[in-house]
C-alpha cells in the first residue's frame, strides 16, 4: 500500500552488531568541555591591558625621554642606596625584636607578657610618621640620656642631639614598628607548630634551647617567612616617610628633583615607581626560594620553580600539537 503524498516517513536504523569494529578508546579524541564564560573574560582583560599599555606608551604626558634620563642618574642612586641601608638595618632590629618581644608574649612571666603586650599595642596603634616625628623632635623632651641607677647618679650620659642623626632617627622608628608587627608573626609562627612536636621533644629530654632552634624554629619558619615577607615589602615603601626627618631616601630624592625640575614630576615618580616594583620583585623571589627549601619534608614534592613550570608548559603544548596533527 503507498503513502500518501506529504506523508511523514521514519526510517529506523538497525542497531550496530557486536561483531562491527569500533575505534578504541585510544584513538578517539576527547572533546573538551566548553567555557564561554571564561574565554569571554580573558577577551576582556586583554583588551583592557592591551588599551592600558597602548595609553602607557603612546601618552606623551608620561615623558619617557626623561623617564630614562632620570632613572640611573647618581642623585637617584644614592637616594636609593639610602632606601637599601634603611630597609636592611630596619628589617634585621626589627625581626630581632620581634623575636624577643614574641618570647616574651610566651613566656610564664605576667610583666614580661603584660609589657610585649603592651609594646605592642602603642607601636600598632601610633601611625609611623608619628613616630618618627616624634624621635626627630626627641631632643627637645630630652636633651641628654644617660645609664645609672633610678632616682640614683648616672654612670654614662650621652649628647641626645649627637646621637639622634637623621639614619639613626629613621632606622630606630621604623625598627620600633617594625618590631611590633614582626612579634605577632613570629608569635603565630611558633603557635602554629604542632603540641606533639613539643611533647615528642620533651619527652626525649630535650634542653629547651636546643628543642627551640632544632625543632620549632625551623618548623616555624615555614609560616613565618611568607607572612614577614609582606612585612618586608611594607617596609620597603614606608622608607619613603623617612623624607618627613630629612633623611633624602629614593622618594625625598624625586621629591628634591621634582621641586628644582616642576616640569619632570611625573617622570620622577614614575623612576621611583619602577625602583620600588624592581625591589618588592627581588624580595618577592628570594621569598619563593626561601619557602621552597623550608618545604622539604613538609610536602611530597617541592613546588616547581618558574622555570620548571615553563619547561613544562613548553613541553604540553609541544605534546598538544603533535596529538592535533595526528588527527
Amino acid at each position: 500500500m503507498s503513502e500518501p503524498p506529504g506523508a511523514a516517513v521514519s526510517v529506523t536504523e538497525a542497531p550496530p552488531s557486536p561483531d562491527t569494529p569500533s575505534k578504541p578508546l585510544t584513538a578517539q579524541r576527547v572533546q573538551p568541555l566548553r567555557r564561554p564564560g571564561r574565554w569571554i573574560a580573558t577577551t576582556i582583560v586583554l583588551v583592557l591591558a592591551a588599551q592600558f599599555l597602548h595609553g602607557l606608551v603612546s601618552n606623551p604626558f608620561y615623558q619617557w625621554d626623561r623617564f630614562g634620563y632620570w632613572f640611573l642618574r647618581p642623585t637617584i642612586l644614592d637616594g636609593l642606596l639610602i632606601t637599601l641601608e634603611v630597609t636592611a638595618y630596619s628589617a634585621v632590629l626589627g625581626l630581632l625584636g620581634g623575636i624577643l618581644l614574641a618570647l616574651a608574649r610566651l613566656s610564664k612571666s605576667p610583666v614580661l607578657r603584660a609589657v610585649s603586650w603592651t609594646y605592642v599595642w602603642a607601636f600598632r596603634s601610633i601611625p609611623l610618621i608619628v613616630v618618627l616625628l616624634f624621635l626627630y623632635n626627641f631632643s627637645a623632651l630630652y636633651q641628654t640620656l644617660s645609664v645609672g641607677v633610678p632616682f640614683g647618679p648616672a654612670f654614662f650620659t650621652f649628647d641626645e642631639s649627637r646621637l639622634a642623626t637623621d639614619m639613626a632617627v629613621a632606622v630606630v622608628g621604623l625598627s620600633l614598628n617594625e618590631a611590633a608587627y614582626a612579634a605577632e608573626v613570629v608569635r603565630g609562627g611558633i603557635l602554629s607548630v604542632d603540641q606533639g612536636q613539643h611533647e615528642a621533644a620533651s619527652a626525649l629530654g630535650l634542653p629547651k634551647g636546643y628543642r627551640f632552634r632544632r625543632i620549632v624554629w625551623p618548623q616555624a619558619l615555614r609560616s613565618i617567612t611568607p607572612n614577614y615577607v609582606n612585612q618586608l615589602i611594607g617596609l620597603i615603601k614606608s622608607t619613603s616617610l623617612v623624607f618627613y626627618v630629612s633623611l633624602l631616601d629614593l622618594f625625598g630624592t624625586a621629591q628634591t628633583m621634582g621641586s628644582t625640575y616642576p616640569g619632570d614630576i611625573v617622570p620622577l615618580l614614575l623612576v621611583v615607581t619602577v625602583w620600588y616594583l624592581i625591589l618588592t620583585s627581588v624580595v618577592s623571589v628570594v621569598q619563593f626560594y626561601v619557602e621552597r627549601y623550608y618545604a622539604r619534608g613538609a610536602t611530597r614534592t617541592l613546588p616547581p620553580t618558574p622555570l620548571q613550570k615553563l619547561r613544562t608548559g613548553l613541553a604540553g603544548l609541544r605534546d598538544r600539537i603533535r596529538r592535533e596533527a595526528a588527527v
